[in-house]
């Protein structure tokens, strides 16, 4: 070694001190917070770990609902559904309580018209090439712009329309191999007798008619038949606690003459069964025609995040022979 380097040693801690900032720049970083905390999901951005940071979320505001009722109510019995324009002016709409919260871990995109008839939908990609895709909807009319849009961005989708006021679809775009359409009507009993006026079937008959076992998008719009069919349709699932037999749930809500307390407990059995809400739209064209009246209907979008549906579990691959997207 040099004497040079001998007589100043302050040259050797330099070398020593550059050699070790450049070890401890290459050596990647520990991250500072432990491996379950929200922060190092963030990270990841697999289907389980997006629909886990939903849920997270999801439920933090389950517990501002309930502060919020505590606040205005006490309890649930106490909250007005629409406050009425007097001192005190709380500042809520029973719609405030039940926000869109969940986070759709696809695409969200509007499905038909604008105004009346459109629905937000979740993840519509994922059914584009599903071979064994079906669809559902109740109610309607004759504004069928979301089911022959579901017709034309799919290759083979199977629509199973229902609504007893009219004899068909109403759109030359429906005349479709894969639209089927029947004049009965979505009800919690079923009453189809050659004595009954109207066709009502529930949807567990109507399934086991069609031979369907699963439903990818359930579309309901059955002015204010929606609290019975649903609370009949759910029971059963959230006492075996067994998935729900579809995917996502596209429903209008109709809350008229409702008491909060009774929609609250509506509400709370949807999301037992594994409903989650992600985009929500109260209905302005019907509001605009009916001025002074409460904002009683609102559409509501949900995607079952219980079992095995398509919008939550990935496809298989060729290769690993492992069960679909469906139940």
């Amino acid at each position: 070694m040099p004497s040079s380097w001998n007589r100043h040693p302050r040259y050797l801690l330099l070398i020593a001190l550059v050699i070790s900032a450049t070890v401890y720049l290459l050596i990647p970083s520990q991250p500072l917070v432990s491996s379950d905390s929200f922060a190092s999901l963030i990270r990841d951005t697999s289907l389980p770990a997006r629909l886990q940071r939903a849920e997270r979320v999801y439920q933090n505001v389950v517990s501002d609902r309930k502060d919020m009722i505590r606040k205005y109510g006490p309890t649930s019995r106490h909250i007005h559904m629409f406050p009425p324009d007097k001192d005190p002016w709380p500042a809520y709409t029973t719609w405030s309580f039940f926000p869109p919260a969940f986070d759709c871990p696809h695409e969200v995109e509007r499905i038909g018209a604008l105004g009346d008839g459109g629905k937000w939908t979740c993840g519509l990609s994922r059914l584009e090439r599903k071979p064994d895709c079906i669809i559902y909807t109740f109610g309607m009319y004759y504004e069928t712009s979301f089911e022959a849009e579901m017709l034309e961005r799919t290759q083979h989708c199977q629509v199973w329309g229902y609504d007893y006021r009219s004899n068909s679809f109403g759109s030359s775009k429906l005349n479709n191999y894969r639209a089927h359409f029947f004049p009965y009507g979505l009800a919690h009993v079923d009453a189809h007798s050659p004595h009954d006026e109207q066709k009502l079937y529930t949807l567990k008959t109507l399934m086991e008619m069609n031979k369907h076992t699963h439903i990818d998008i359930l579309k309901i719009d059955v002015e204010g038949w929606e609290f019975e069919v649903l609370a009949q349709i759910l029971q059963p699932y959230i006492t075996s606690g067994e998935p729900l037999p579809f995917g996502q749930l596209l429903i209008e809500i109709h809350t008229w003459e409702k008491k909060f307390e009774e929609f609250l407990s509506w509400w709370e059995a949807l999301e037992a069964a594994g409903l989650r809400p992600f985009m929500t739209e109260v209905n302005l064209v019907y509001q605009n025609y009916n001025r002074g009246k409460s904002t009683d209907l609102a559409e509501y979008s949900f995607i079952n995040v219980k079992g095995n549906n398509i919008f939550i579990s990935d496809p298989p691959t060729a290769s690993t022979g492992t069960t679909d997207g469906n139940e």
